[in-house]
């Protein structure tokens, strides 16, 4: 499989006004134990049984039917889980890829997973250096935990499981922004898009153009602004005054 590598326009952040996209929850509440994931993710997360509002609007919005989804909701939201109830769906069926800009980040996200997979026959591995190698050893593994870098390295490598990809996340994808990490960001998503078309699912906090990003990516837009703990802004000087 030769890769080319088409040109598209930067990304830049503008400003989007919020009266044209419905931040208003679904009334329904869903519960977790009614969605078609594998026991394991189930009991995993019995513990918390109801959905939260992004969580609610990406299976609304065919998370678990294979859609590409830019997901824009505040921190502690619950933005991880619907990457987890992504990959935990098509774990069965090929690998998953969990790409994140810093090394911290991908230890994070590799002792999340080891422990979710631990008593399951599905292996997890993190990769963050070797960029110059096509690491064979990767092959035999389901969910991949990669920096940016190492993605990239895999796809200049044109390693022979990349077809098997059914599903990547792309945490603080806004980093498409980023002088220094953009580009390389952009580039593996033109490839994954354009030669692989695996289920793409963006995550982050801080999206200033989300629509354009989203049709750029071929993903459904879903947004909320509900977080667990208020958020309040104020001025302090000598007491603090909220607004």
């Amino acid at each position: 499989m030769v890769l080319k590598m088409p040109l598209i326009p930067p990304f830049s952040i503008i400003n989007m006004a919020k009266k044209n996209i419905n931040l208003s929850p679904n009334p329904l509440i869903m519960n977790l134990s009614e969605l078609p994931l594998p026991d394991f993710f189930q009991q995993k997360y019995n513990k918390f049984p109801n959905l939260t509002p992004i969580q609610e609007k990406a299976i609304q919005n065919g998370l678990l039917e294979g859609r590409s989804l830019l997901t824009c909701a505040p921190t502690a939201s619950g933005k991880t889980l619907v990457a987890t109830m992504a990959i935990c769906n098509t774990l069965n069926k090929g690998k998953s890829i969990y790409l994140v800009p810093l090394k911290a980040l991908a230890n994070e996200k590799y002792k999340e997973y080891q422990d979710l997979l631990k008593d399951t026959n599905y292996k997890v591995i993190m990769s963050t250096g070797d960029i110059d190698s096509v690491s064979n050893y990767l092959s035999d593994y389901d969910l991949l935990i990669l920096t940016t870098e190492k993605m990239d390295s895999l796809l200049r490598h044109k390693v022979s499981w990349l077809t098997e990809i059914k599903t990547v996340v792309i945490d603080e994808i806004h980093l498409l922004n980023d002088p220094k990490r953009g580009p390389t960001l952009e580039i593996i998503l033109t490839l994954l898009k354009t030669f692989l078309k695996p289920q793409l699912i963006g995550l982050s906090a801080t999206i200033g153009n989300p629509k354009e990003l989203a049709d750029w990516l071929g993903a459904d837009l879903i947004i909320d602004d509900w977080r667990p703990v208020e958020l309040k802004k104020g001025i302090h000087y000598q007491k603090t005054e909220f607004y």
